[in-house]
């Protein structure tokens, strides 16, 4: 999965640089004609430590493939990442083939720094999940401006002793919004406040499965301060008051609510297919009762985590590129990531594979069955154009709904304008 980033307020300022250099203006986005030949630089994004032999195998069937290409592969660290974009774009030394995730390329894009790829590449579109391809569109332009790589999606575990415990059923955990608010309030109360069921507040992915809209067609204004958006808080707001939320949910990251789930002290918590060997390591009476499900949703569409990888419109070898960012992304290869990591691949009919679809009862196939289920139908509810200081926004704004400082009907209208204003700027 991605790390985790600053802010995108230094990228989009960077980017507006670049797309004042010399030339940029100029850049023809929509192909990458010539002979597959020469030199090309690709970077990932802290990958380098774990799958190190992997890249250079894959590197090495490229230049075998082709001959006369050279790939020079650069891996960046997690810490500054976004700041690093910012740099070489503004400065020219962009890569070639650059890992990034949907909000990273939606600025290079606006800045013409970023091939369209249904303009480049056409004949490659089908080979891809229709969802995942369309993860790296950007409102308010025509394009798709990256080849989807691996995806991801995490998996809600739920302890189903405390569901027991408290009167629910542990077969049936909730499933939608509704089922999961009245299911919270239930353990609370016959748990008499001692046990909550989540140790989080809702995020934008909890907007979007839940049926907000979160943003406007054209990409020109934030929308999820609309009447379902302020359902949603003032639902939330009354588990909070309820005791149905851990009493910190306002200060916990996502770390120490995962410690709360271990702890045994609130019932679900999503998570990964890495977190069934830590239940089993460190708390084998939670790992005996855990039960697997996806986070509840009302749109029937699970939340899709997409990577993808971008070609340099500004760079002087696209042909070569284009080439490799597909060959990276083509079936076999993300087939043979996957088998690497807890990934997925984003390629047509890939999930049908028995590694996604048949049980051998361990627990790692158990979790992996599961999300490759989920991601059939899944789709990316982060907008792309929401920055990491909209989403911080977004939280703060949740906190105070949540304290009382403020109704959500308030609240999320600040928030909607302040992301709006954010947004012009950027």
């Amino acid at each position: 999965m991605p790390p985790s980033r600053r802010t995108a307020a230094a990228l989009a300022c960077g980017l507006l640089l670049s797309a004042c250099a010399p030339g940029t203006e100029e850049v023809d986005t929509r192909s990458a004609r010539g002979e597959v030949r020469g030199t090309i630089t690709f970077q990932t994004w802290n990958l380098r430590a774990t799958f190190q032999d992997y890249f250079r195998r894959l590197i090495a069937d490229f230049e075998r493939k082709y001959p006369g290409t050279r790939v020079k592969w650069i891996d960046q660290p997690a810490e500054g990442y976004a700041d690093k974009i910012s740099a070489d774009a503004a400065g020219g030394t962009l890569p070639d083939v650059v890992n990034v995730s949907p909000d990273l390329v939606a600025p290079l894009a606006k800045a013409r720094l970023a091939v369209d790829l249904d303009s480049a590449a056409p004949q490659h579109r089908d080979t891809y999940l229709p969802a995942a391809w369309r993860s790296h569109r950007i409102p308010g332009m025509r394009g798709t401006y990256a080849y989807p790589w691996y995806l991801n999606t995490g998996p809600m575990f739920y302890n189903k002793r405390l569901f027991e415990e408290n009167g629910l059923d542990p077969d049936d955990p909730p499933r939608t919004y509704s089922e999961l608010f009245e299911d919270a309030l239930t353990l609370a109360r016959n748990s008499d406040g001692r046990t909550a069921t989540l140790a989080n507040t809702p995020t934008v992915e909890d907007f979007g499965r839940y049926g907000v809209r979160l943003m406007n067609r054209e990409g020109t204004a934030f929308t999820f301060d609309e009447p379902r958006g302020v359902e949603l808080l003032k639902r939330y707001k009354e588990l909070y008051e309820a005791g149905a939320l851990d009493s910190q949910v306002l200060t916990a990251t996502p770390e120490q609510a995962g410690r709360k789930f271990l702890q045994q002290s609130v019932a679900m918590n999503p998570g990964s297919a890495l977190d069934l060997a830590k239940f089993k390591k460190d708390a084998p009476s939670l790992y005996r009762n855990i039960g697997i499900t996806d986070a509840p949703d009302n749109t029937g569409r699970p939340n899709m985590y997409v990577q993808g990888l971008m070609v340099n419109a500004a760079g002087g070898n696209k042909a070569t590129a284009v080439a490799f960012a597909h060959f990276v992304t083509n079936a076999r290869n993300q087939m043979d990531f996957a088998h690497e990591t807890a990934v997925f691949p984003s390629t047509r009919g890939a999930l049908d594979h028995p590694y996604f679809t048949r049980q051998d009862g361990t627990d790692e196939t158990r979790v992996r069955v599961a999300a490759a289920k989920s991601l059939e139908n899944a789709v990316n509810y982060t907008p792309v154009l929401l920055s990491d200081d909209m989403k911080t926004v977004l939280q703060n704004t949740v906190a105070r709904a949540l304290r009382g400082d403020a109704t959500p009907e308030e609240a999320l209208r600040g928030a909607a304008e302040e992301c709006n204003r954010l947004l012009r700027i950027g």
